[in-house]
């Protein structure tokens, strides 16, 4: 079976394909914007990914999101909520951790179809 890589850096690709699924990196916005602005933009970045390999948010299997601050959740969520189609929600687990830098406060990591 291909694998075929996307955004291929020394350290790691934007995303894998295999097979009919493909499996994008941690996305993370801009350091030190809003929990809102970043949330948007880690959105945008999962679709701009998907958009190249052939698919799309309504394919997505699973998310994992994690935050550098749970207080920050309702903020996201709302973000999030407008974001997916309820009927094509895909399975998500949401977590604290310290992510890279102390400016990242969102970060999602995606699994979907491609069929």
């Amino acid at each position: 079976m291909t694998i075929t890589r996307i955004e291929a850096g020394p350290r790691m690709s934007q995303a894998v394909v295999h097979g009919n699924t493909v499996y994008l990196a941690g996305q993370v916005g801009a350091p030190g914007e809003s929990v809102t602005a970043q949330t948007k933009a880690v959105l945008a970045s999962i679709e701009k990914l998907l958009a190249e390999v052939g698919s799309d948010k309504s394919k997505l299997l699973s998310a994992t999101i994690w935050m550098a601050d749970m207080a920050d959740f309702a903020e996201m969520n709302a973000v999030w909520d407008a974001w997916i189609d309820g009927k094509d929600a895909p399975a998500r687990a949401t977590g604290e951790a310290k992510l890279a830098t102390p400016d990242y406060k969102v970060e999602i990591i995606a699994i979907a179809a491609l069929d």
